[in-house]
């Protein structure tokens, strides 16, 4: 394991698709190929896993705190075997009190919730990287307004949580538009998912940032996210690790037959 983690931000996929192979086929081949390899990229196993969840929003920055959280299947219409779901990974209480400090000591109000559990942002996307639920996790929340610069100082202020083993991953969805999951989606998540590829990998540090401060001036933005909570995610990951290189690492043309979709990692990867 690097010295240092790399962060990430990973499109996480629909529902409980890890659990709906018989239905879902090869659709989700790719993503979880790229899931997979997150393991090798990291090194040795992280002593626990931050997850940005763009299915929690709260009046402030929260951090699950239980020693034991359950689960919140926050989907509809899916297979009854999907509301049974288990992902057994233990919380952290210990890095959720030191990520509050960390964002109070930055001037960032801070809460716990003790009681919070694993929403499908979080266990879909974790079951493919560490399927055996043996890494402590804590998820967090959002912040009510979703404004992009709160959430870059967010993961600014939790970047030292990288040198202590802890993996930090915003989970979410280069393009999110549920009406327009089809054809029609075609134009804007293509076009979206450009202009991300270029303000990640080709533009300077400086400019990078502003860009993505500034991520709704982006070609069919709003298209992409009517509502950038499947976006914000991506700030704090990369608030984390703001000034260090960038890699895609995964991405598809074709997803659901039309979709340009993207995940990135910040950070240098763990030697071979």
């Amino acid at each position: 394991m690097p010295e240092r983690l790399p962060t990430y931000f990973l499109s996480h996929g629909g529902g409980p698709w890890p659990f709906m192979k018989e239905q879902y086929g090869s659709t989700y081949d790719v993503l979880e190929a790229s899931l997979k390899d997150i393991p090798r990229q990291v090194g040795a196993k992280p002593a626990a896993v931050l997850v940005v969840s763009g299915h929690w929003e709260e009046r402030e920055f929260t951090l699950s705190s239980g020693r034991e959280p359950g689960m919140i299947y926050d989907y509809g219409g899916f297979p009854a075997h999907t509301y049974r779901v288990q992902y057994k990974a233990p919380g952290a209480p210990e890095v959720a009190e030191r990520a509050a400090a960390l964002l109070a000591a930055a001037g960032q109000a801070a809460e716990l919730d003790p009681v919070r559990g694993f929403d499908h942002g979080t266990f879909s996307m974790l079951y493919p990287v560490y399927p055996k639920a043996d890494v402590p996790v804590v998820q967090m929340a959002l912040k009510h307004g979703l404004d992009p610069l709160a959430h870059l100082e967010a993961g600014r202020a939790l970047a030292p949580l990288r040198e202590e083993g802890v993996l930090i991953i915003g989970s979410g969805l280069s393009f999110h538009n549920l009406r327009q999951f089809g054809p029609a989606g075609r134009q804007a998540s293509h076009a979206f998912d450009a202009w991300l590829r270029f303000a990640l990998l080709d533009l300077p540090p400086e400019q990078r940032t502003a860009a993505l401060l500034h991520w709704d001036q982006a070609p069919y933005a709003r298209m992409a996210h009517p509502r950038e909570e499947h976006l914000i995610p991506l700030l704090v990951a990369y608030g984390a690790a703001e000034h260090e290189p960038a890699a895609r690492v995964y991405h598809e043309e074709e997803f659901f037959g039309n979709l340009a979709v993207s995940s990135y990692r910040f950070g240098e990867a763990a030697a071979p």
